[in-house]
């Protein structure tokens, strides 16, 4: 999957589940703030990464995704080989 196609499915996703609209999803715009995560929406968030992308992503490195770009690259990086 490239990048391109990760921004559009990541966007159309959260968009839809976040009841946000996806032109808020700037790559410097902050994830938390831009879907107005609390604690519990942020499990549904990885839950969603997770089902998607078949992509873990560890508490640990929870913290280092701040901005869409963040994510994205994340997810670009943790993708299983095809």
């Amino acid at each position: 999957m490239t990048r391109n196609e990760i921004i559009e499915k990541v966007n159309a996703l959260l968009a839809e589940e976040f009841e946000v609209n996806a032109e808020a999803f700037t790559p410097d715009a902050n994830v938390k703030d831009t879907l107005s995560l609390d604690s519990l929406s942020l499990v549904d968030l990885v839950a969603l990464i997770q089902q998607n992308y078949r992509v873990k992503i560890p508490v640990s490195d929870l913290r280092q995704i701040q901005t869409f770009s963040d994510l994205y690259d994340y997810i670009e990086s943790h993708q299983p080989a095809a």
